[in-house]
């Protein structure tokens, strides 16, 4: 038997609801694609930070050391500290320094929208 096309008003209420079905069944698999794509996007962009702060961090270390070298040796023999008491100092400070960059650092990945609002809005407009 040949699929025949027939206009809308000579279809049965079975025949429209199983277009209604097959054409919401589509709509959902499209939205649902649409979501992943747009969840993955902000990913992402979000891995990017995360990356770019990972490798800055990294390489600033190897620098931060030999600087902290200098300042506690410059520390105990300029200011005659004791060795034990210039690398005390400078720790406390880097610690705290460290502590603000962190909390910088998690404050921007607070504000990150991970809520997929293309496809919230486009589930409105298909809903109404």
């Amino acid at each position: 038997m040949v699929n025949e096309v027939r206009p809308k008003e000579d279809q049965s209420l079975g025949e429209l609801f199983g277009d209604l079905t097959r054409d919401l069944a589509a709509l959902v698999r499209q939205e649902v694609a649409l979501a992943r794509t747009e969840i993955g996007d902000k990913a992402s962009h979000i891995g990017r930070h995360v990356g770019l702060l990972a490798a800055g961090g990294a390489i600033a270390y190897a620098g931060l050391l030999a600087i902290l070298a200098a300042v506690i040796i410059t520390l105990a023999e300029e200011l005659r500290m004791d060795w034990w008491a210039a690398a005390l100092l400078v720790g406390v400070v880097v610690a705290a320094f460290g502590g603000f960059m962190v909390w910088k650092g998690l404050d921007a990945l607070r504000h990150e929208d991970m809520v997929p609002r293309q496809t919230l809005e486009s589930l409105r407009e298909v809903t109404k």
